[in-house]
């Protein structure tokens, strides 16, 4: 099969290689890749942001596939089945974190696209387990995005407490999403988006944010909580000097720069910042089933499989708004 493999440790790029299509092991699905969404978790791991995965590795964890074949011991797919193939592709089961539903923490845990072999092939291979059915209402390129940019931002958004006032630090594929899951519920949302961004700002207004300026600039009200999808560390204080008392401040990225000191009466008056790590498989039962009533709207830009290191660079400069999908 065709792919777009990281092939040496943070070169920045990746190289389309063919590889020998895998068989299904007992309890794995065997798809063909309908489309992978381009996230930037991918991103950090091309760029070396993340250490210690698996080289070569083949990226892509929001996978919209088709079984083609399933392993002996499978009886919740069928050929035929569309799936979804998200970030967690498998946990012992056994640990302490585990038994306790929060399989996110496993320390033995593999992930899609750093551990196992992703969606940006031709095909992939996942643990039955580990896989969902997905809406109906969403086709493959607008059903690609709720596999990460939905499900982290759902546990994100979850973790931010019921407050009405929800501030949104970095308006990508992630804000975009819950954004539309925040006003469905009655929540008012402020977005905040690089100084001199007016394509970011136009975009935050027209999912449905009640208001959007720069991120170093005060919102209207003061916020109950705020997320930060941004990679940016200075943007914590931020965050917390915006936010009313008890307020929660979620940094929702898997990477972040620094954060930089601040003075203790930001964070005094019972405010909270906490992070998110991972996802579990009820996050992904829950999101998908709320995605199928909503329903939400996609701004999707498709590429194909080989335009991958574009795609990416798009991401990068942020020359993209909304999600990247990649289609073999």
């Amino acid at each position: 099969m065709r792919a777009m493999a990281l092939t040496r440790p943070g070169a920045g790029t990746l190289e389309a290689i063919e590889v020998d299509l895998q068989g299904p092991g007992p309890r794995d699905v065997l798809v063909r890749v309908l489309a992978c969404g381009v996230c930037r978790t991918d991103l950090h791991i091309v760029d070396a942001e993340l250490p210690g995965p698996t080289i070569p590795i083949i990226p892509g964890h929001e996978i919209v596939g088709r079984v083609e074949r399933v392993g002996d011991h499978v009886t919740t797919f069928a050929p035929g089945d569309r799936v979804g193939i998200p970030w967690l592709g498998w946990s012992c089961g056994e640990c302490e974190f585990c038994r306790a539903a929060r399989e996110n923490l496993c320390r033995a845990a593999r992930y899609t696209g750093y551990h196992i072999n992703g969606g940006y092939a031709e095909y992939a291979v996942a643990n039955a387990s580990f896989c969902f059915p997905l809406p109906a209402t969403y086709d493959n390129n607008h059903a690609a995005p709720l596999l990460c940019a939905g499900l982290i931002g759902y546990r994100a958004y979850r973790m931010a407490g019921p407050g009405t006032r929800l501030g949104i630090y970095g308006f990508g594929a992630a804000a975009h999403v819950i954004t539309q899951v925040a006003v469905h519920q009655g929540r008012d949302v402020y977005a905040f988006v690089s100084p001199g961004d007016d394509q970011a700002v136009r975009f935050a207004r027209e999912v449905g944010a009640t208001w959007a300026g720069p991120s170093n600039e005060p919102p209207p009200i003061p916020l109950d909580s705020a997320l930060i999808f941004a990679p940016v560390g200075h943007l914590v204080p931020e965050a917390l000097s915006r936010t009313t008392p008890g307020g929660v401040v979620v940094c929702a990225g898997i990477h972040m720069s620094d954060i930089p000191s601040f003075p203790y009466r930001l964070l005094w008056e019972e405010r909270v910042i906490r992070s998110v790590a991972n996802l579990t498989r009820t996050d992904a039962k829950e999101f998908l089933t709320l995605a199928a009533d909503i329903p939400l709207r996609m701004h999707v830009q498709v590429y194909a499989l080989a335009d991958a290191n574009r795609a990416l660079d798009d991401l990068r400069t942020g020359r993209l708004s909304g999600v990247a999908t990649l289609v073999p």
